[in-house]
Order: C-alpha cells, then structure tokens, then sequence
C-alpha cells in the first residue's frame, strides 16, 4: 500500500467550507434583513436583535461551560440562531420574553439534544412557536410600520394576513409588500432585503434553489387555485423569512434535491392549510416545524444509491 495513501471516511473533496463560514454567510445575508427592520420599525428593533443574539451566545457558552463541553461559539452558529429568532418577533416584544425564546432556542432545542447537528427541529421556529403559545397576546401584537397604511397615532396595526382573513385595516400596496412598509415581525416585511439574502446565499453555495422555490411556489399555486390573493400571500407573513432561512436549515432538512422539494412542498401545503382553514392567520412556523418531525423519513425515502451498490 502506498504509504502517501489515507484512509478515512467521506466525504473526500474538501470544499473549504466550515460550520463558521457557512453561519458567517447567514449573517451576511440576514444583513439587508436587519436594516430593513431598523428603516421600518427604528431603533427599537435593533435592541431587539442584539439582545436575542447576545443572550444565544451567552446560553451556548454558560451551558457548554458548565456540562463541560467544548465551547463553540466561535462557529457563530448560536449568533446566527439568536438573530432568526429575532426576525421572528414583533418590535415591541418586552425584552424579558426574547431573552426566554433565546434561551429555549439554546439550551432547551439546541444544547439539550446534543448540540449544533443534533436538534430534531430548527431551533429559532421552535422557540417561535413555544412563545406564540405562552405569549400570544404579545406575540401577536404589531407595531405599525414606517410608510404603511396605518393611521400615524396608531399604536397596533392589523398584519395584511390578519386582514386578508376579515380583520379591520386597509391592505398595503403590492410595492408597499415588496419593500416592507407594513405590520409584522421585524425580519419578514421586506421581501427585496430577504431576496437580496438568498441571491448571496445562491451565490455562495450555502444553500440550493430547491426548498425555498417549492415551498414559495406551493403557496402561490394552492392559494391562486383557491382564489385567496396569491401575490399577497406569498409577500405576507414569514413565508420568505422561513422559507429561505429557517426551512434550509441543514441539521432538520433533507440532503437530496428530491428530498428538499418534498420538504418545501409540505411546508407550502402545511402553511395553506393553516391559513385558509386554520385559527391561526399565518402557518409558517407549524408548517417547519411539522416538516423537521418528518424530515428522517423524507431522508430515508430519498437516500440515493451508492456508486456501484444494489438497491437494498
């Protein structure tokens, strides 16, 4: 045997990627994100943000501290994580109840099942989803935006879902939609800062066209079929905050294309069925979430072959 010969398990072309670089792509991409929030709903939304990430990290490292774990904060996946979860809320959060999510995300979904690599769910939708159950008064709760159609002295506004399912407000623009000047969650008004995202995500390699472009177009195809305004369901709610970040993830997605357009597919039909059937006006987060429990099966039906194998 050649003694300049290694052997070792795959994969065997390193790509110059690592878990760093790959979260420091995310955050770059959530980048347009965060000015777009800072633009449309002020500083406020900036203290938000930095609070969520500086409490993930803190969670990550205080717990990997104490269980005696290496520390990996460095990898800047908890930054990207704290970050996610901060898009995911309304503006005027009290800031206690974002120090909870950020801690849930961390330690309970996160630390908790083994690590970054180990969690059964995205970690930031999960949080999402237990602080829509615990705190839905304020969870639900939207602070007008800069430039929207909300009357200047109002306090709240009616997000455009919650008006396309009868409640009282006038619905933003189509451009309005686009640009981001309308209620919602900090990070998912504007749909021009969160394309931006995935164009340099595309760019990068970080991520394929597959499960954003499934789970999008699912949602438009279902609700044009059902006359349920397409255009605006598609720009309204987190469909491209989650589609394009948090559907992508890597640890609760599936590796194959095939697997990744089964998974957006099921969280377009998911996110549909919610919305026009549903309690809740928007389905997003349910929809990843219910797709992560599904996630090994997808990647058991859609495994491919090894070169050379049988079919087992």
């Amino acid at each position: 045997m050649n003694k300049n010969m290694v052997v070792s398990v795959n994969p065997h072309i390193y790509a110059g990627q690592t878990t760093q670089t790959i979260m420091r792509d995310v955050l770059i991409a959530l980048f347009p994100a965060v000015i777009a929030s800072i633009v449309f709903f002020g500083i406020q939304a900036l203290l938000v943000e930095v609070v969520c990430v500086a409490v993930a990290v803190l969670c990550e490292w205080a717990f990997e501290k104490i269980t005696g774990r290496p520390v990996t904060i460095l990898d800047c996946s908890a930054a990207v994580t704290g970050l996610i979860l901060a898009l995911n809320l309304p503006v005027n959060i009290p800031l206690w109840q974002a120090v909870f999510g950020s801690f849930v995300a961390i330690v309970v979904v996160k630390q908790l099942f083994g690590g970054i690599g180990q969690n059964f769910a995205n970690p930031a939708i999960t949080a999402r989803v237990i602080m829509l159950v615990a705190f839905s008064g304020a969870m639900t709760t939207w602070a007008p935006a800069a430039f929207s159609n909300a009357p200047v002295d109002a306090a709240t506004a009616a997000t455009p879902l919650a008006i396309l399912s009868g409640a009282e407000g006038e619905l933003p623009t189509l451009l309005q939609m686009f640009l981001g000047a309308r209620g919602g969650s900090l990070g998912e008004t504007s749909c021009l800062a969160l394309l931006l995202g995935f164009a340099y995500l595309l760019y990068r390699q970080v991520i394929t066209w597959h499960t954003p472009v499934a789970f999008i177009g699912t949602v438009l195809v279902c609700t044009a079929l059902l006359g349920r305004q397409p255009l605006y369901q598609v720009m309204a709610g987190g469909l491209f905050l989650g589609a394009i970040f948090m559907a992508t993830d890597y640890t609760t997605s599936p590796p194959t294309p095939k697997g990744r357009l089964i998974f957006g597919l099921g969280c377009g039909l998911i996110t549909v069925l919610i919305r026009v059937w549903g309690n809740f006006p928007e389905g997003v987060s349910f929809s990843i979430l219910l797709m992560n429990i599904l996630n090994p099966y997808i990647c058991e039906w859609t495994k491919t072959k090894p070169f050379g194998g049988v079919q087992a």
